[in-house]
């Protein structure tokens, strides 16, 4: 028996070492005995006999077993060039199979997208890499199958194993794409659905299955398992909601977020407490956010996780949203239903760190591929987890093109991007030692600082009228300075010293605050350096933090009052507004990511009267533009009267563009009633009483003003008039000029 391939090459296949399997298996023009001919070549682990179908013909092949282990060849003489083919496998068990040869089709990656990719600028690459669902034209026949595609640069080869083929990587090892790194393979006839994961040989010989990073959907936890899906042909409904978004400049509206883990905001107890599905939680979750009045919702990372715990936060699918709650269709229902009901939605976003679970990102190639090799570069203590390498352009592109993808192909609303201050910073919770500094000396990650400012600057041209939101916990410069200002192009800033400020703050007895009136005062001197989102966030009432409410000091009545005073502080100070779910509701126990929140607590009126109040301050905010127009601007606000510390007061006036557009509001932080309180104000006229926080309708005592008082022309406070007022204890009055 002649054979047309040396016993080297065949042996290298069999143990799935070769360098490029295209170059043996598959159909390939020869000269056998001075005539032109083809071969074609497959390895079958398993199968007893094969043949290679010439189905438009009907002709059939015998193919020669030349090893053991499954590999057959069969010389074609009446063919010159290759043809188009099915290969026929017979097994001992008498099992029959047929089927087109992966190894017959062209490359499904151009060059113009592995060169994109490696430069760094491939912004759709989750359209390239990953699995996707193609029609192949094959001679003259149309076929159906999946393109794979991952990077594994370093990799001595890539298989692509799943159900279909029994997880067995000698059967689709993928085509090496040259010095791109890119491994690639087309499958046709399989099914979306498929689990499938890519098994890949390092140089030391070790195997690893990996999941896919472009995966768009993955089984369930604790399963790990990519899953073959495809995303296009969802029916949009919003189209109102996205043809008008491009014109929003949210610096100048309302910006009031609900911070929501959709794990635990509700969950079916008597279904063995089950989560809820994207499609359930969508018309429950929008109803409450449309009660309540808040503009949008953030999610904690909804990007698939394989740890609970983790609240999302240790990301391995970037492109995939956690099958947890359903499908990536059901996902899309999810943001479409927010978006006709006039809510947006702002995803948090985790590039600064990535988990070491061995199916993911982690030596992925068997080398630090998406990671730094150096652990004083390239590891979180503190977590536990590996940070990117964002000097490299692949990682750079994946990244990117996962924050795009979110906003493209699920229609989300913006980023708000976790941990920026690690990001920023080689010695983030280094010890003198454990870092190594940047080319010039120095602490800042001049890689990590160029790709924020590459990634901002793309999402905003590419969608306007997004947010962009970085959780940044130091004075970095710039952070919401567009990146032409030398900025790092965020829209927006946590507002993390206001919160640490202001908590610390409200924790104290009302006999100490005056101690402590700085720190209500302090952060108005930095108020305007950056865009800023004032919250109260999630971090705020786990491990041992307490709750909002249960921070509070003083009796029953009191933490009531003093919650209410902390809102309506908030609400009414510049700066867009967070609240994490559960705050609204006024719970007792921390936030427990394993069960549903208390909504029991809403039968009782001290925390309706609360709820009510969120809903009120909502409806405030965004119909008074003297609350939202100016709020990163020094011209929206002006102090009344700041250094009463003795007495624990402060007020303030709150101002639109339009000049009539006018607000003044005072706080007192101490439980003393102040009966005939004498407040400064700018102009003559009736001043209309529109928030009274110790109003009977939120649980309050019901102190206040019957509606609104008349300036007198009393100079105080450097106003040239004043109001006389009644001042609860422990709340807020706001009053407009009529």
């Amino acid at each position: 028996m002649k054979k047309f391939v040396n016993n080297d090459a065949i042996s290298a296949i069999i143990r799935t070492d070769h360098h490029d399997p295209f170059q043996i298996l598959g159909c390939h023009p020869i000269e056998s005995d001075g005539k032109k001919a083809v071969v074609v070549r497959a390895f079958l682990p398993d199968a007893a006999a094969a043949q290679v179908v010439d189905f438009k013909k009907g002709q059939r092949y015998k193919m020669e077993k030349l090893d053991p282990a499954g590999f057959f060849e069969a010389l074609i003489q009446d063919y010159q060039e290759p043809f188009p083919y099915r290969l026929g496998t017979e097994y001992a068990n008498g099992a029959v199979t047929e089927f087109y040869d992966s190894y017959s089709f062209a490359p499904t990656l151009g060059e113009l997208d592995l060169y994109l990719f490696n430069e760094g600028n491939h912004q759709a690459s989750y359209e390239k890499l990953g699995s996707h669902l193609q029609v192949i034209k094959y001679f003259d026949i149309s076929l159906g199958g999946i393109s794979f595609a991952v990077w594994a640069p370093n990799a001595k080869r890539v298989s692509v194993v799943g159900d279909f083929n029994s997880w067995d990587g000698r059967r689709h090892v993928m085509r090496s794409m040259g010095s791109s790194g890119v491994f690639e393979l087309f499958v046709p006839g399989l099914q979306l659905g498929e689990n499938y994961k890519f098994e890949v040989r390092f140089q030391n010989g070790a195997l690893a299955e990996k999941s896919d990073p472009f995966a768009f959907y993955t089984e369930v936890r604790p399963k790990t398992a990519s899953k073959i899906y495809d995303i296009s042909g969802y029916d949009w409904k919003d189209k109102e909601w996205m043809s008008n978004r491009p014109n929003r400049n949210w610096r100048k509206e309302a910006v009031s977020i609900y911070e929501v883990h959709l794990g635990s905001w509700m969950r079916v107890p008597e279904e063995g407490n089950r989560f809820l599905t994207y499609r359930e939680l969508a018309p429950k979750l929008a109803t409450y956010i449309q009660k309540m009045g808040y503009t949008h919702i953030e999610l904690l990372p909804i990007t698939e996780h394989p740890l609970d715990a983790s609240w999302g936060y240790q990301v391995t699918g970037y492109f995939a949203p956690t099958s947890r709650f359903g499908c990536p269709k059901d996902f899309m229902y999810f943001v479409d239903y927010f978006h006709q009901k006039g809510i947006g939605i702002v995803l948090d976003w985790v590039p600064a760190h990535f988990p070491k679970d061995w199916h993911g990102l982690a030596k992925f190639d068997g080398t630090a591929l998406y990671e730094h090799s150096d652990p004083r570069l390239g590891e979180h203590k503190d977590w536990d987890t590996l940070i990117f390498n964002f000097g490299r352009n692949e990682v750079k592109n994946f990244l990117i093109s996962s924050a795009l993808f979110w906003l493209d192909k699920y229609h989300l609303d913006g980023i708000r991007v976790d941990a920026v201050a690690s990001m920023l910073y080689l010695d983030y919770s280094r010890k003198h030692g454990e870092w190594i500094p940047n080319k010039f000396g120095g602490r800042e990650n001049l890689e990590a600082i160029e790709f924020i400012k590459y990634m901002n600057s793309i999402l905003y041209e590419k969608f306007p009228g997004i947010m962009t939101i970085a959780e940044e916990s130091t004075a970095f410069a710039g952070v919401s300075k567009p990146c032409f200002m030398n900025g790092l192009g965020f829209g927006f800033k946590w507002n993390m010293g206001w919160m640490h400020d202001t908590l610390s703050y409200f924790e104290k007895d009302s006999i100490y605050r005056k101690f402590h009136h700085d720190l209500l005062t302090f952060p108005l001197i930095y108020a305007f350096h950056e865009n800023f989102i004032s919250v109260l966030s999630h971090d705020e009432v786990v491990h041992g933090k307490r709750s909002v409410l249960n921070k509070m000091p003083g009796d029953f009545w009191q933490k009531f009052a003093n919650n209410r005073l902390l809102f309506a502080f908030m609400w009414t100070m510049p700066g867009k507004k967070l609240l994490f779910m559960g705050s609204d509701l006024g719970q007792w126990n921390e936030w427990n990511a394993n069960q549903s929140l208390d909504w029991h607590l809403l039968g009782f009126e001290p925390h309706n009267g609360l709820n009510r109040l969120v809903q009120q301050l909502n409806r405030l905010y965004r119909s008074e533009p003297a609350l939202y127009q100016r709020d990163n601007e020094d011209t929206g606000f002006e102090w009344i009267d700041f250094g009463d510390a003795d007495s624990s007061i402060i007020s303030w006036i709150r101002k639109g563009e339009d000049p009539s557009q006018l607000m003044l509001f005072v706080a007192n932080f101490t439980p003393v009633p102040r009966q005939g309180f004498r407040l400064g104000a700018p102009r003559e006229g009736y001043y209309r009483e529109v928030l009274n926080t110790d109003s009977e309708y939120y649980f309050g005592s019901n102190m206040g003003n019957s509606g609104g008082v008349s300036s007198q022309t009393v100079p105080w406070q450097n106003r040239p008039y004043s109001l006389e007022i009644n001042l609860p204890p422990l709340a807020v009055l706001g009053f407009k000029l009529s």
